[in-house]
């Protein structure tokens, strides 16, 4: 079994900041791309960052200059820095992970996702 457990979510005033945490745990061989998606009410899934291993971040334009991913493979951890944050960053933030177990299959994992407020 493969957990994904997202946490750091809350709410924040415009122009705050937030880090969001991402751990990943059980049979794991290995960790290829991680990244993190928003859901924001009555919107699709969007993608927000990602980051493969040993790869260069790619960022959603509306996040750009504001948010930052990052991962610690020695604790299989991701996250995601997020500054100057607005009303429309607001939604349900996802962990998403592509690995293979130990018992050699990929796996397209993801978290339940942490709930980003953004309002005064």
């Amino acid at each position: 079994q493969v957990q994904l457990v997202e946490s750091g979510g809350g709410l924040v005033q415009p122009g705050g900041s937030l880090r969001l945490s991402c751990a990943a745990s059980g049979s794991i061989f290995s960790i290829d791309t991680m990244a993190w998606y928003r859901q924001a009410p009555g919107k699709q899934r969007e993608m927000v960052a990602t980051i493969a291993n040993g790869g260069s971040p790619n960022y959603a334009l509306s996040v750009k200059g504001r948010f930052a991913i990052s991962r610690d493979n020695t604790k299989n951890t991701l996250y995601l820095e997020m500054h100057s944050l607005k009303p429309e960053d607001t939604a349900l933030y996802f962990c998403n992970a592509f690995l293979v177990g130990s018992d050699g299959i990929a796996l397209n994992a993801w978290g339940q996702g942490t709930l980003v407020t953004v309002s005064s």
